[in-house]
């Protein structure tokens, strides 16, 4: 099995944290841009190759994992509702910061100025949201500390309007498969 990914990204983190939890074996390949342009029709990481299986979104990838470990991805639908909440305003800050990169003026832009929007509402609701303070981390949990620490790397978010995520983060960062993948450990 190989997972294709980089160190920095916060959906391949959430790979390979499942990856420790879980105990599979898998070779972890460090890929660029341009490499996951020609390799995965996405043009994006992660993507796994499990045999004649070939994953290309981190959400199957990890559930995939979750299956062949025995045990659930988002077992719950509150939990799968989590996820998905945190994954929006993943994406969001994901792709504002490329469009931001790449000198475009967001607040020129009706569109990404609703998305900007998207990003203070969808913090405002997780901020209401109960996360788990320590382990068993489940993968909304999971989720939510991967974009979390990427956002923080990536001074994208100031999270001190955000008590309850702060505590949150500051629980999950002792969480020893969270702690071994921090991207700064490869920097």
């Amino acid at each position: 099995m190989k997972l294709y990914g980089s160190y920095t990204s916060p959906f391949v983190r959430h790979c390979r944290i499942v990856l420790l939890e879980t105990g599979i074996d898998c070779e972890f390949i460090e890929t660029d841009l341009a490499a996951s342009a020609v390799k995965s029709p996405t043009k994006r990481v992660p993507f796994l190759e499990d045999g004649d299986i070939f994953l290309t979104d981190s959400s199957a990838i990890i559930k995939h994992l979750r299956e062949k470990a025995g045990s659930q991805f988002c077992a719950t639908t509150h939990e799968l509702n989590k996820f998905c909440l945190v994954n929006s305003v993943l994406d969001t800050v994901v792709n504002l910061f490329f469009i931001k990169r790449d000198g475009v003026d967001i607040s020129s832009i009706p569109y990404l100025q609703r998305q900007a929007a998207r990003i203070q509402s969808t913090l405002e609701e997780l901020n209401n949201t109960a996360f788990a303070l320590q382990a068993p981390y489940d993968d909304a949990d999971l989720r939510l500390g991967s974009f979390m620490s990427w956002a923080i790397l990536r001074n994208q978010i100031d999270f001190s309007r955000y008590p309850q995520l702060e505590k949150f983060y500051q629980a999950i960062l002792t969480y020893d498969a969270f702690a071994k993948t921090s991207a700064t450990l490869n920097l």
